[in-house]
């Protein structure tokens, strides 16, 4: 964002910004409204005030400032087994997609306009490849979708801008000189191949040091430059910044419980989710406050203001039947190809569900401004990313009528209450097994009753929003109970990793010890 005015100005606007964002924002959910449109609404509509300083999208601002610690709040809670599990739907979503709508509309763009030339359209094509993570999450999130699904959407819009990117890059290659195609597969090894490790890399290291790390204070400030630790040296190595970020956020999701104590991990939890709140939303009001800006340069546009609405309707079209058709075809693969296909193999209904999710949002117009000054009608591309972006949204309304009317199952609420009980009890079980060997002869007997008792603290604290308040607690109900919760948890990890539980249990469970762990920290007595 690029405005000429003082720091006090600039202060008043920032928290102007803010608290427009959180105002539209609740309005939108109180009458049902969906928040991301009503918030670029807004902004379009404030964009044409006088007065309002006009908005420039800075790319570097999205790219390094905002995207990292966006995709690492959506990374740290997406669980890792889900994406493992659907790994196949997953990839073919986020690599096989995104190449296929970059052809597609990067020659149908180029057949409209010839005067934008082939590099340019297939550049445009990979602006407007990936699906956007905070929009589908944040319509995905409201709707009682199959687990499986939602895995597969929000999965697939954390992966797609590092295939998008790479391919983007690419076609600016070749806008300015003359590229050969194994230079597009080199490019997109090293981005993937250095993205990893650099991810990876930086998960290692913090766990090793949040391990030593007791003060949750210091632990939420090293979480906070994560995303960038991750994002700045992968570009630097001529990794994917954003697969960094991703893997990073994934890998300490699932180290966490092994490595934070219990106030970390929830100091964290609100963190991140306040951060998330914050700048998905005002992500779209700056997309609706940039309106104006694409509107005044593509006025020098060498096309009529018909025209123009004709080439937007039809990449707009071009772009949704692209994706039905890619996913249309993935289906039949999936149920007429190979056996170890049709064993995964999603139904139509799925597969209409997934197809009608291809919301765009800041990366998309974020990378648009990317082009070099001289890519062919530069500014015609800019307003086009922008009709995609407002579009897409607009197409996302529909979305709950959609899968209303496809009668999707929704996710099995018994069978996960069932799954919650039954893992309670077995951390429950070990808890007081640990409780049976700690015990001394110097233990109060009462003690002892009351940690028995209390064991069922944790069916309560699975139905409650936070920690109960218990009572002042005595040296030695601290040091037991804290015994038995460290056995619990190793009882609950223990059977994730033997995969008896589904994820979305394990993560309850973990949180209600969590809880109750937080509640004795609370009420510690200062000499224990």
């Amino acid at each position: 964002m690029l405005i000429d005015i003082d720091i006090v100005t600039a202060i008043i606007w920032a928290v102007s910004f803010v608290l427009v964002t959180v105002t539209v924002t609740g309005f939108a959910g109180r009458a049902g409204w969906s928040a991301p449109v009503a918030l670029v609404a807004v902004g379009g509509v404030v964009s044409f005030i006088p007065g309002v300083p006009g908005i420039t999208v800075e790319p570097d601002l999205v790219l390094y400032g905002i995207l990292p610690p966006l995709l690492f709040a959506a990374a740290i809670r997406t669980p890792l087994k889900d994406i493992l599990a659907r790994r196949d739907s997953i990839l073919v979503l986020s690599v096989g997609l995104v190449a296929f709508t970059v052809v597609a509309v990067g020659f149908s763009l180029w057949w409209l306009v010839p005067s934008v030339g082939l590099a340019a359209a297939f550049a445009f094509g990979a602006v407007v490849a990936p699906t956007d993570a905070v929009a589908v999450t944040a319509i995905a999130g409201k709707l009682r979708l199959p687990r499986r699904v939602v895995t597969v959407l929000e999965s697939e819009s954390l992966l797609n801008d590092a295939t998008a990117l790479v391919a983007l890059n690419a076609s600016i290659a070749a806008i300015v000189s003359v590229l050969h195609p194994w230079d597009v597969v080199g490019e997109f090894g090293i981005a993937v191949v250095g993205g990893v490790a650099v991810g990876f890399a930086v998960g290692f290291v913090v766990s090793a040091i949040r391990k030593r790390l007791r003060a949750p204070v210091l632990d939420t400030s090293l979480s906070l430059v994560i995303p960038y630790v991750a994002f700045i040296p992968a570009q630097l190595l001529g990794g994917s910044g954003v697969l960094a970020v991703v893997i990073a956020g994934l890998f300490l999701g699932q180290r966490s419980p092994q490595v934070q104590t219990a106030e970390a991990r929830i100091a964290e939890s609100i963190n991140w989710r306040t951060i998330r709140f914050l700048l998905e939303n005002a992500v779209f009001l700056f997309i609706g406050l940039s309106l104006a800006g694409i509107l005044d340069s593509v006025r020098d546009s060498d096309f009529g203001v018909w025209q123009i609405v004709g080439i937007s309707a039809v990449v707009l079209g071009i772009l949704v039947v692209s994706r039905f058709a890619f996913v249309g075809v993935t289906t039949l693969l999936y149920e007429y190809g190979p056996g170890f296909l049709r064993r995964r193999a999603w139904g139509w209904r799925t597969s209409i569900a997934v197809s009608a999710a291809g919301i765009r949002g800041v990366v998309t117009l974020a990378a648009v401004f990317l082009l070099p000054t001289g890519t062919p009608q530069r500014e015609l591309l800019q307003f086009l990313a922008f009709v995609v972006v407002a579009g897409t949204l607009l197409e996302g309304l529909a979305l709950p009528a959609v899968i209303r009317r496809l009668k999707l199952p929704p996710p099995n609420a018994m069978q996960e209450r069932t799954e919650k009980h039954n893992l309670l009890a077995e951390a429950q079980t070990a808890g007081l097994a640990t409780l049976d060997q700690a015990v001394t002869d110097a233990d109060d007997d009462a003690v002892v009753t009351r940690l028995r008792v209390n064991a069922e603290f944790l069916s309560r604290a699975i139905e409650q929003a936070g920690p109960d308040d218990a009572e002042p607690s005595p040296a030695a109900y601290n040091r037991l109970r804290r015994l038995m919760i460290d056995a619990e948890r190793e009882a609950v990890l223990a059977a994730r990793s033997e995969g008896r539980y589904q994820e979305r249990a394990v993560r309850d469970v973990l949180r209600s010890i969590d809880a109750e762990e937080t509640a004795l920290a609370a009420h510690r007595p200062k000499d224990d």
